[in-house]
């Protein structure tokens, strides 16, 4: 790669980055949880049933628990360590560039293997480049963990922009496309020809996208939900099966009872930030109301202390506004797309699928694990990745 100009970047452009909270930081975090002034809420007696409500546990119907957050915010000040997070961050090759006047943060590790596949793995929110950490060196060094040498990839790991060591977004228009553009530049500055996407959440928007744009680069693309919904058209649901007919009644339960976060980030994400950029226990609970008791306490509270510490609770929130404002394509993609559903997530309908997605080559259902599979399913997560690429790579 040659040419300093704007179009035609060098590997000059990315700078090494190190993960270096000031303890200062540190102390006001603990100062703030310290003084955590706590919510009042009814009685637990008279807050439901007492049995789930579709996605919603016994006990959250009106949202997340003082219990939840009480138990997270004491193991916070009391149990937790981030500078032992930060050091497994910094044990891994992070980088900085600039993308489209935007700073974007990313690991980047290579495989021991030369004939690895380059692979991008873009989180969703309120996670963070955390949510793969555990997979890096089962994805990069297989042949290290009793696996196969010719499963192995080189791993593109990006924070997302507004997210975490990204920094804050100043632009208006961060959307999945646009992020899908700057991976697909990302790629090309690291010298990447031919390479696969993998997403989960919002990272399972931006993946396809990227496949859509760079047709001729992506080998494949691998998510953990296709958002295909139903599109008012009656003739859609004729024929369903009743395991279809489950799926989009399970979609219908999480809208109306999980889904007040995206209405508000969709039309005014500003109205929260003030809140998440003032408390840390108010940006715990906010978190928690998508990440349950999935993750571990500490990594839920390490993707938590990087919002907090990088004050992107509220700059992370805009992708929502900017995807719902944004004129989204019509046509289906064509890049091979594999799925990998698990079972305490919403399941897609694979006909609605296929009408946005023409090219899906591998389907797989499993019986355990939910939203954040690469914390609470990781070895079917990374098998089905293995096999999706297997197939796609030939």
């Amino acid at each position: 790669m040659t040419g300093p100009d704007r179009e035609t970047r060098s590997e000059a452009d990315i700078e090494p980055y190190r993960v270096d909270i000031a303890q200062a930081d540190l102390d006001d975090l603990r100062d703030r949880l310290d003084r955590t002034r706590w919510a009042n809420e009814l009685p637990e007696e008279q807050r439901g049933t007492g049995v789930a409500i579709g996605p919603v546990p016994p006990g959250w119907e009106y949202g997340v628990p003082v219990d939840y957050v009480r138990q997270l915010v004491q193991h916070w000040r009391d149990g937790y360590d981030w500078r032992v997070w930060e050091a497994r961050l910094n044990s891994y090759d992070q980088f900085t560039t600039t993308i489209d006047g935007q700073n974007i943060h990313f690991l980047h590790v290579r495989s021991p293997e030369p004939d690895a596949t380059p692979l991008i793995l873009t989180h969703g929110w309120p996670s963070t480049v955390v949510e793969y950490l555990g997979h890096i060196d089962e994805l990069t060094d297989p042949r290290s963990h009793g696996g196969d040498p010719a499963d192995a990839f080189h791993v593109v790991i990006p924070s997302v922009p507004g997210y975490g060591f990204s920094g804050p977004t100043h632009e208006a228009g961060w959307n999945r496309y646009r992020i899908a553009r700057a991976w697909a530049e990302l790629m090309r500055r690291l010298g990447y020809d031919r390479y696969g996407a993998h997403g989960n959440d919002g990272g399972a928007l931006v993946s396809p996208e990227l496949g859509r744009i760079a047709p001729d680069h992506v080998t494949g693309v691998h998510v953990t939900q296709i958002f295909s919904f139903p599109s008012g058209d009656p003739d859609e649901f004729d024929g369903l099966s009743e395991a279809d007919l489950e799926n989009l009644q399970f979609l219908q339960l999480f809208n109306q009872e999980m889904s007040g976060f995206s209405a508000l980030l969709s039309t005014k994400p500003q109205n929260v930030a003030h809140a998440l950029a003032d408390s840390p226990a108010g940006q715990l609970a906010w978190s928690g109301q998508l990440f349950g008791n999935a993750p571990s306490p500490d990594e839920i509270l390490t993707n938590v202390s990087i919002y907090w510490l990088t004050n992107t609770g509220g700059s992370s929130g805009r992708m929502y506004y900017e995807d719902g404002h944004a004129e989204h394509p019509t046509e289906p993609t064509t890049v091979p797309i594999g799925l990998a559903s698990f079972a305490y997530d919403f399941r897609p309908v694979r006909r609605l699928a296929e009408r946005d997605h023409r090219n899906i080559v591998s389907w797989n259902e499993y019986d355990r694990g939910g939203h954040w599979a690469a914390y609470d399913a990781p070895d079917l997560l990374l098998e089905d990745i293995r096999g999706f690429f297997r197939l796609v790579e030939g």
